[in-house]
C-alpha cells in the first residue's frame, strides 16, 4: 500500500471520527450501511462491523443516543459520557479504514487522528450545549441536538464519499475552536452553570 492509499483512507477515518463527536454510534451505521452496499470492505479483526448483527446493534444504538439528546438535561448529562465513547469510537472508525496497514501505524493514526479529531469535536459540541442550557434554560438545546445529528450524518457520509471534503469540514471546525479557545469557553459556562444554580439552604439546627 503506497502512501497516497495511506493519507486518503486516514482522511475518511478523520471525517468518520469528527463525525462521531457529533453523535457516537452514527458513523459507525454509515460504515455498516457501506459496506452492505459494496463500498467498503473490512476485514481482520474490523470484520464484525459489517456483519448483520452490527447493523442492528448499530441502528437501534443510532435511534436512542438521537433521541434521548432530544430530552431537556439529559442532554447534558450524555455529555459526560459521551466525551470518552466519542474517543473511543473515533480512534476505532479510523483503524477500521487503515487496513493492511503495519499495526503500529494504524493505532498510532488511529489514536492521534481519529481520536484527536472525535474529541475536538465532541468538546465544541458540549461547549455550545452548555451555552444554550444557560441562555435557554434547557429549551433551546433541540435546535443544537438537531445541528449535531444533522452534521453526523452529513460529514458521514462526506467521509465515505467524498474523505477531502469531509476532512476539510473537520479543519475549519478545529480552526474555529482554536480561535474561540475552548478552555475559555469551558470556564465560561461552568460560571454561567454555577451562576444560574439556586444557592443552597444551609441546614440550621433547631436552638
Amino acid at each position: 500500500m503506497d502512501a497516497w492509499q495511506i493519507f486518503m483512507m486516514t482522511l475518511a477515518g478523520v471525517g468518520l471520527s469528527a463525525a462521531c463527536g457529533f453523535r457516537v454510534f452514527v458513523p459507525p451505521l454509515a460504515m455498516c450501511i457501506a459496506h452492505k452496499a459494496g463500498m467498503l470492505n473490512f476485514t481482520g479483526e474490523f470484520a464484525w462491523m459489517g456483519s448483520d448483527v452490527a447493523l442492528v446493534a448499530f441502528s437501534i444504538a443510532t435511534v436512542l443516543e438521537i433521541g434521548a439528546y432530544y430530552i431537556p438535561w439529559l442532554d447534558n448529562a450524555l455529555d459526560t459520557i459521551a466525551g470518552p465513547a466519542a474517543v473511543t469510537a473515533g480512534t476505532m472508525t479510523t483503524a477500521a479504514f487503515l487496513v493492511n496497514v503495519d499495526p503500529w501505524l494504524q493505532w498510532t493514526l488511529a489514536a492521534i487522528a481519529g481520536g484527536g479529531a472525535a474529541g475536538t469535536v465532541q468538546v465544541a459540541t458540549t461547549v455550545t450545549r452548555g451555552a444554550s442550557s444557560a441562555l435557554t434554560g434547557g429549551t433551546g438545546n433541540w435546535i443544537v441536538s438537531t445541528a449535531e445529528a444533522g452534521g453526523s450524518v452529513a460529514v458521514s457520509l462526506l467521509a465515505v464519499f467524498i474523505p477531502i471534503a469531509a476532512a476539510g469540514v473537520f479543519f475549519v471546525l478545529l480552526a474555529y475552536v482554536i480561535y474561540k479557545n475552548p478552555m475559555k469557553m469551558y470556564r465560561q459556562w461552568r460560571e454561567s452553570r454555577r451562576s444560574a444554580s439556586p444557592p443552597k439552604t444551609p441546614n440550621v439546627l433547631p436552638a
